[in-house]
């Protein structure tokens, strides 16, 4: 594979300094949260949100969608929905006697999977499905959902009755996991004297075409990765299965996920190749819904973020090309 050289590195950057800056203007001071979002599309991953209502996470996914020149859909999760629901299904046309297949919301660039814990597990598996395999597969017939593809997934942290957990297994399928959270003084004053403005995400621009994400993607692939951080990234993953605290540590998946992550982040700075500090900034969103912390531990008060950064303290960053 073909090393990124600076120049492109550069250019990358700015491209990924215009597409935060657009998605930017439809949600107010939240940058970092829009930076992860656009790492988790470039890297051809998935964005899982737990956040209170109302803090504009539909409004990030439309802003994303409308500054990649792509389409978007809102899918409400709720008890009822149907796995055909979210990835299409055939219809028998009488006059033509034939099936005829109608494609679900899952065709689509950008896909907001709304309170996916209260649809049933059945409806989460085949949303989850599409998401590892960007396919889905309906009466025999396979179709491609395209690229770009990304789904934001969102979970209320509050009013957990008749929700479904996510397991372990599908919420590894998530790149990154965050929050939006609500805006600070000055953005949410700004956001008032707009009040007017009932959609702000329609009015983003679009910043690059469609195609041109999976330009982005293959740039971020070639990112150099030195020996010394992947066995830094391995060490993380080894201290987080041995921690007495975590019953359940990253996984292979994770690391993987992990590698492309660091990647993207460091191409977005402008640089061709990884550092250790990319590897740390991305150790919370990436971490944080993978580790299952034995029961002891949580009724001890142990939270996840805690052990996260005991890690990032135990296990020493490289400090040279080639140290392992």
């Amino acid at each position: 594979m073909t090393a990124l050289t600076q120049q492109q590195a550069a250019y990358f950057a700015q491209t990924f300094e215009r597409m935060v800056v657009n998605v930017s203007g439809a949600i107010m001071g939240k940058e970092h949260v829009v930076r992860l979002a656009l790492t988790c599309l470039i890297a051809e991953g998935h964005l899982l949100l737990e956040d209170n209502p109302g803090t504009g996470k539909t409004v990030l996914a439309k802003a994303i969608a409308n500054t990649v020149q792509g389409s978007h859909a809102r899918i409400q999760f709720t008890p009822d929905l149907l796995p055909s629901d979210v990835t299409g299904v055939n219809i028998y046309d009488q006059k033509r006697q034939e099936f005829e297949f109608h494609e679900g919301p899952i065709f689509r660039s950008i896909v907001l999977a709304d309170e996916i814990n209260r649809a049933s597990p059945k409806t989460q598996s085949a949303l989850l499905e599409a998401m590892e395999e960007r396919q889905v597969t309906i009466d025999g017939v396979t179709r491609s959902l395209g690229s770009p593809f990304m789904v934001i997934a969102t979970q209320n942290p509050i009013e957990q009755a008749g929700t479904y957990r996510l397991p372990e297994a599908q919420l590894d399928r998530f790149l990154m996991k965050t929050s939006v959270g609500y805006p600070d003084h000055n953005a949410t004053v700004a956001l008032l004297a707009d009040a007017a403005n009932r959609d702000r995400a329609a009015g983003v621009p679009a910043a690059i075409g469609a195609s041109a994400v999976s330009q982005l993607s293959a740039a971020a692939d070639q990112v150099y990765a030195d020996p010394a951080i992947l066995g830094y990234i391995s060490r993380i993953a080894e201290a987080t299965r041995e921690h007495p605290d975590v019953r359940l540590g990253l996984s292979v998946r994770g690391c993987l996920a992990y590698v492309r992550g660091a990647k993207a982040w460091a191409v977005a700075k402008g640089r061709p190749m990884v550092l250790p500090d990319d590897v740390k900034e991305l150790a919370q969103p990436v971490l944080g819904h993978r580790l299952v912390l034995r029961a002891e531990a949580q009724f001890d008060g142990t939270r996840v973020e805690d052990v996260v950064e005991k890690i990032l303290v135990d296990v020493p960053p490289p400090q040279q090309r080639g140290q392992f």
